[in-house]
């Protein structure tokens, strides 16, 4: 119970200080611009674009969302660290520390979706090209049929638009393959380039099973990206429950030596600094698991 009433009174004096700071003003509004500002200020140019592409998707969390991030993270450090060392000033500290790890997470939850999105529609990409290019046998034709068909979001769809200026320009189609390989380094996208590119200097006449082959590579590819993320999933779920366990592996000690024991060796500072070292590791643990549940995904 006192647990529970020590992270109100945190939370409430947080938002006290923040009404305080901007009187007359909604709170939340008011931490929301300013959160906004900085962020706006200081961000990489390229991530607003891939946030902007989430909000698009309609993926982006709403602020309601955000607001039980930031409650279930700042009262969760304030129940474990106060277990660990039974110091509300600490509990505290550790509370609003937690806080500045949500943005963190937001990047890398932004990044994995819009990887996610990118290989979508380099999938739709690759698949409408080989289909067009049957029909037409031209690539620039190829791309036109894609381009005009809207089966393409931006950015991928304002580069296959660039492809068809850069051949119709320079009346071949090497330079407009090169910039799409640069943007996209999916092996998919180059081998059906390196395909398109021998077909249309050599002349092949019977291009069909090449085209065929192709497919089958794209559609082994897809299934096999769609199976790693189901894997990644059941993984990350795991991993979450064995992150929290590490946490809470300081109340094993506290059952084996009992609870005023463990609070007399408190006062010892080595006992100290190794539970503050034992919170970082535990952290830093499960944020490089986070880093590698979100990065790569839909990569090749």
């Amino acid at each position: 119970m006192q647990l529970i009433i020590f992270a109100a009174v945190a939370i409430i004096i947080i938002f006290v200080i923040a009404y305080r700071a901007n009187t007359g003003e909604n709170v939340y509004k008011y931490i929301s611009r300013q959160t906004g500002y900085i962020y706006d200020k200081y961000a990489p140019y390229s991530f607003k674009e891939i946030r902007e592409k989430v909000k698009d998707l309609g993926q982006e969390y709403s602020k309601k969302q955000y607001m039980i991030q930031i409650a279930v993270f700042s009262i969760s450090a304030f129940v474990i660290s106060y277990l660990y060392f039974y110091n509300l000033f600490v509990s505290i500290l550790y509370s609003s520390l937690s806080i500045l790890v949500i943005p963190y997470l937001t990047y890398l939850r932004c990044k994995r979706l819009y990887s996610e999105f990118i290989f979508e529609q380099i999938q739709v990409y690759t698949t409408n090209t080989i289909m067009e290019f049957a029909t037409t046998q031209s690539f620039v034709k190829a791309l036109e049929g894609v381009y005009e068909s809207g089966v393409l979001e931006d950015p991928v769809k304002s580069d296959v638009k660039m492809m068809i200026d850069m051949a119709y320009s320079n009346g071949t189609i090497e330079e407009s393959i090169q910039y799409m390989d640069s943007k996209y380094e999916y092996y998919i996208v180059k081998n059906m380039h390196q395909l398109f590119l021998q077909i249309t200097n050599e002349g092949a006449k019977n291009s069909g099973p090449a085209l065929e082959n192709m497919s089958l590579d794209i559609d082994m590819l897809v299934e096999n990206v769609y199976s790693d993320r189901m894997d990644r999933a059941q993984f990350h779920k795991k991993f979450l429950q064995f992150g929290i366990v590490l946490y809470l592996m300081v109340m094993l000690v506290q059952f084996l030596l009992g609870v005023d024991t463990y609070i007399e060796m408190l006062d010892n500072i080595i006992v100290q600094v190794l539970l503050h070292a034992t919170i970082i590791v535990n952290t830093f643990f499960l944020l490089s698991g986070e880093k590698y549940y979100n990065e790569n995904v839909g990569a090749e």
